[in-house]
């Protein structure tokens, strides 16, 4: 069923935006936010009826929600949205979606996650075609401000938020281009991908952290003082 919702997705998407290739991503992009909305509308049910608090979880699916918008507004800034026909489409799927990756989620985690995996593998190679086949004009077009300000020159905490199979502040992508925007965009959606299948192990619930979490044997906490000394203890991330 999962591969079904994916393969009808990409068939619609591709059959109605071959020769459109901004417009295609503009509406990717739109729907592939979503997912991440579901899950954090469900967690914070989960939360709000007391069950159980997942911090980490909602930090790093806000991470990748607040990635892929950044991806929709460089789709934006290009004209991918400039078409009222094309809005309605990608805001109509988008809507269906959501309701669709709410109900997985509430019934199996995993299944959603598998879901999103896939629509992130199928952007993977979506980008990674697109800069193989248009690498030179590409290399010759300026980088949207809003990529810009997102990869180089903006607060980059969330950037390194969503990546948790990356050590933090380790990915500075160069932004120089629009050939750079485009594989920054890719390899972003490797990341995503990376993190759809950490959630997908059987024991995420113990396991999973967002990156900034995961202290190194380096970090040190200081404990409130003891006999009006501070005590200083390190921490090493397979004991957290």
């Amino acid at each position: 069923m999962i591969r079904f919702l994916v393969d009808v997705l990409v068939f619609v998407i591709n059959t109605l935006y071959r020769d459109r290739a901004y417009q295609r991503f503009y509406v990717l992009e739109t729907v592939a936010r979503v997912p991440y909305f579901s899950f954090l509308s469900v967690l914070h049910l989960y939360e709000t009826l007391g069950w159980w608090r997942k911090a980490d979880w909602l930090k790093v699916h806000f991470a990748e929600s607040w990635n892929e918008l950044h991806h929709l507004l460089i789709m934006e800034s290009l004209g991918g949205n400039k078409h009222w026909g094309d809005r309605l489409f990608a805001q109509t799927t988008a809507l269906v979606y959501y309701w669709v990756v709410v109900a997985l989620y509430l019934v199996s985690p995993r299944t959603a996650y598998n879901f999103m995996q896939l629509v992130e593998e199928h952007a993977h190679h979506t980008y990674e075609t697109f800069v193989k086949e248009h690498e030179a004009e590409l290399k010759a077009a300026p980088a949207p401000l809003v990529a810009i300000n997102y990869y180089r020159d903006g607060d980059l905490y969330l950037f390194d938020e969503f990546q948790t199979g990356v050590k933090p502040e380790s990915r500075r992508p160069a932004v120089d281009n629009l050939y750079d925007v485009f594989v920054n965009i890719r390899d972003d959606e490797a990341e995503h991908v990376k993190t759809m299948l950490a959630c997908q192990k059987l024991d995420a619930q113990k396991t999973f952290k967002s990156p900034h979490t995961v202290l190194s044997p380096d970090d040190h906490v200081v404990l409130p003082p003891v006999n009006n000394q501070e005590v200083e203890v390190e921490l090493h991330s397979a004991n957290l």
